[in-house]
């Protein structure tokens, strides 16, 4: 576990997907969506483009400014690509892990851009390596092309198409083609994928603040188990599988979208703010200030600070451009790493009441320092507030969380978090509340998934073995 990590025990973000089809400038219209996208991925980033049948890529490790400086667009030639910026979630960091992966075989020329994760790459990359496939990463992407290499029949949407029933899991997928766009959500929606248009061309997106960043036009989300293919005679949608539910990550909303966009018909902002107003509805607290943890949980701090008529302020500063830190060798060297990173401004704590609203708590060290920093930092009482339910059980579906035997509301109570974390008081929202934001009454039947929260998984989870070597 690196320092960082110790000290943030924040879910990671999953990745970001963007694709362009039909524009002039296709490579530098994705390198400002993946800008707008970098927050679900700053491990690494990618471009492909298709210039008649060359296809043209650069991927490597680090930030989107980072990997595309200098000149490199400019050799990134075509009107149509597909980019990706990653974390890794299965498969190692390292660049041959860096997304899109190409490829190059007998129906033509192959760029693929994942967001999610696969519960059953392990058997199938175990089938596929039976058969004579020769692996090049440990990236469950790369198992997904070599099922459509595989295919029979002539073309490659159609050896997309029958390939994508042995997907099991969340999958939002972009897959770039010498003459086609192909965009893909899994059966149950796990994860997001939008299309939107500028100036004729079609875009896609992970995220629809990616279409605002580059001037496109919403046009709709993509639909559980739809597959759009996009080419010169315009747009083609079908429905390729149907599941018996929807499960949409609630995490999208709680934690890991931008606060500017909208996902399946919600605004992000919205959704935390009205989450705020819930909790302090069923957690209120007497207290002299409310703030919020940047930069996910400001809405929500907001909303609870407007529904009990408590003022709102920034009672702590995240630095953006730290960068990662380093283990220290002393523990006054490791409190100045954790300030380098956040720090409570002290004329606000200071001799005051103070809520701190948060989205979540994974293994509470995070929550623990920030206390302890408000507390340095003067406060007289300390009060946390989770706009989520404790998360008790592990996510399969492209987030990075920790084991469970890791995760401390698995193996703690609500009042034992509350002792561990220092805080005079502690509430997370119950399931049922933080659904009832979405307009859903009762927690049957509803469209999302909650699975880190319940262990109610929405599709079959295999033995978890990674495909690292």
């Amino acid at each position: 576990m690196s320092f960082d990590d110790e000290i943030f025990d924040k879910m990671h973000e999953e990745c970001g997907v963007f694709g362009v089809w039909g524009h002039p400038q296709a490579a530098q219209l994705t390198y400002y969506g993946l800008y707008a996208l970098q927050h679900r991925g700053q491990e690494s980033a990618g471009i492909a483009t298709i210039d008649g049948f060359t296809m043209h890529s650069h991927r490597a490790m680090g930030l989107v400014t980072e990997v595309f400086g200098g000149d490199r667009l400019h050799h990134l030639k075509g009107s149509a690509a597909v980019g990706h910026v990653r974390y890794s979630t299965t498969g190692e960091s390292n660049v041959a892990n860096a997304q899109p992966l190409v490829f190059s075989f007998r129906q033509g020329n192959l760029a693929i851009g994942h967001n999610g994760n696969l519960v059953n790459a392990r058997p199938l990359h175990d089938h596929l390596e039976n058969q004579g496939s020769i692996f090049q990463s440990t990236s469950d992407t790369e198992v997904i092309a070599h099922l459509i290499a595989r295919g029979a029949f002539s073309t490659i949407v159609e050896n997309v198409r029958v390939s994508l029933p042995m997907l099991k899991g969340g999958f939002a997928l972009i897959i770039l083609t010498d003459d086609q766009l192909i965009a893909i959500r899994d059966p149950h929606g796990l994860r997001p994928l939008a299309i939107g248009k500028v100036e004729g061309a079609y875009v896609v997106a992970s995220e629809t603040c990616a279409f605002d960043t580059i001037g496109a036009q919403f046009v709709r989300d993509l639909e559980p188990g739809e597959m759009v293919v996009i080419d010169k005679d315009g747009l083609h949608a079908e429905i390729y599988a149907t599941a018996s539910r929807k499960a949409l990550c609630t995490f999208e909303y709680i934690y890991f979208a931008r606060p500017d966009s909208d996902i399946d018909g919600f605004n992000v902002h919205t959704v935390r703010k009205q989450l705020g107003k819930v909790l302090a509805k069923q957690a209120p607290v007497e207290a002299d200030v409310v703030i919020g943890v940047p930069d996910s949980s400001i809405s929500a701090a907001i909303g609870f600070a407007e529904e009990l008529a408590i003022p709102y302020e920034i009672g702590l500063i995240k630095n953006k451009y730290s960068g990662r830190t380093f283990i220290q060798p002393t523990q006054e060297l490791r409190n100045i790493a954790v300030r380098l990173k956040l720090n409570a401004v002290r004329k606000i704590v200071e001799n005051k009441r103070v809520v701190m609203v948060d989205d979540s708590v994974v293994r509470g060290t995070t929550s623990a320092r920030l206390v302890g920093l408000l507390r340095e930092a003067g406060a007289t009482e300390v009060h946390v507030r989770i706009t989520s339910p404790p998360v008790k059980h592990s996510c399969y579906y492209g987030i990075d969380t920790s084991q469970r035997e890791e995760l401390i509301a698995a193996r703690k109570t609500v009042s034992e978090i509350q002792a561990f974390i220092g805080a005079d008081s502690l509430s997370f929202l119950d399931e049922e509340e933080m659904l009832s934001v979405f307009g859903v009454q009762g927690k049957e039947h509803h469209g999302f998934c909650n699975a880190c929260f319940t262990g109610n998984y929405p599709t079959e989870i295999y033995p978890l073995r990674s495909l690292e070597r």
